[in-house]
């Protein structure tokens, strides 16, 4: 089958189901991750001849995605802070959300914030930008999920960097399980709650696990109000700083939560859609 043919065939098997741009975006991914081409082969090389065994990948891809599986899972990575990271179903997708998350911590970074922990890593991308941005930093990582741990695990190897992980589940750990205070916390916990469902798309619900993605409406700031509690009794040094990637309706919430624990220098950030994104926190020995 020839390249031209194949666009085609491509395009009729997801027309109605996703928006023409972003059918060819899917091709695009696909061209690059498998035949290592670009969209312009599609207009200056249409006739290159695709061997029977990859027209069979790309027709196993169009029936992903008429079920909306996710391109990055369907190719098996995904960018993130100008690296490429491993994903599988197991882990939540990286999103540009976290990478201004990351951005937000290295801006502010100084070079005495040797020790950093990531809270619920997912694939480690987190944990890993940090540990690749800040020479000599220290990079703790911890998870509920042993298989989101092995695909940050598979990640840290593959990007060279040695963030230590462990298997922790935020909610049920008691005591601390560090050798040094944090200069740093940092995660990006579960934060979708289960009436906000209606407004995600399919390849996002029941493709991404839902473990990392949502909270009951009930206690919807259940995650952030442990790390916050276990973070200044446990990991936290004097004048450490927390940093949430957070639900954007939930912004004002948050900030009443951390002044409550007895966080100090509270800040929230909108994102680049101008919604409240990210929080930061500092804690101070002394603090109610």
């Amino acid at each position: 089958m020839f390249l031209l043919d194949l666009k085609k065939e491509f395009q009729e098997s997801l027309e109605g189901i996703y928006p023409s741009s972003e059918v060819e975006g899917f091709l695009g991914v696909l061209l690059d991750a498998w035949l290592s081409m670009r969209r312009y082969d599609l207009v200056f090389r249409p006739e290159i001849e695709i061997d029977q065994e990859m027209v069979e990948k790309f027709r196993d891809a169009m029936k992903a995605l008429q079920g909306f599986v996710p391109i990055q899972y369907i190719v098996g990575q995904a960018p993130f802070y100008q690296e490429t990271f491993f994903v599988n179903s197991s882990v939540l997708i990286p999103r540009p959300e976290t990478e201004e998350l990351v951005d937000w911590i290295l801006q502010e970074a100084t070079v005495a914030q040797k020790y950093i922990l990531d809270v619920g890593t997912g694939s480690g991308c987190i944990a890993i930008s940090l540990a690749q941005a800040l020479a000599g930093a220290d990079v703790w990582a911890i998870d509920k999920s042993i298989d989101a741990l092995e695909v940050a695990k598979r990640n840290d190897r593959n990007l060279g960097t040695s963030v230590q992980f462990s298997q922790i589940d935020i909610l049920e750990h008691k005591g601390d399980f560090l050798e040094e205070k944090m200069d740093v916390v940092v995660s990006n916990p579960p934060y979708v709650r289960v009436s906000e469902k209606s407004q995600m798309r399919e390849n996002v619900l029941g493709k991404e696990p839902d473990m990392a993605l949502f909270v009951e409406d009930k206690d919807p700031l259940i995650f952030y109000r442990f790390i916050a509690q276990k973070a200044k009794k446990y990991w936290l040094r004097d004048e450490g700083w927390l940093y949430f990637e957070i639900n954007q309706y939930l912004g004002e919430q948050m900030v009443v939560l951390m002044e409550d624990l007895g966080y100090g220098a509270i800040q929230l950030k909108k994102d680049i859609f101008g919604n409240d994104r990210m929080l930061r926190a500092q804690w101070k020995l002394g603090n109610t």
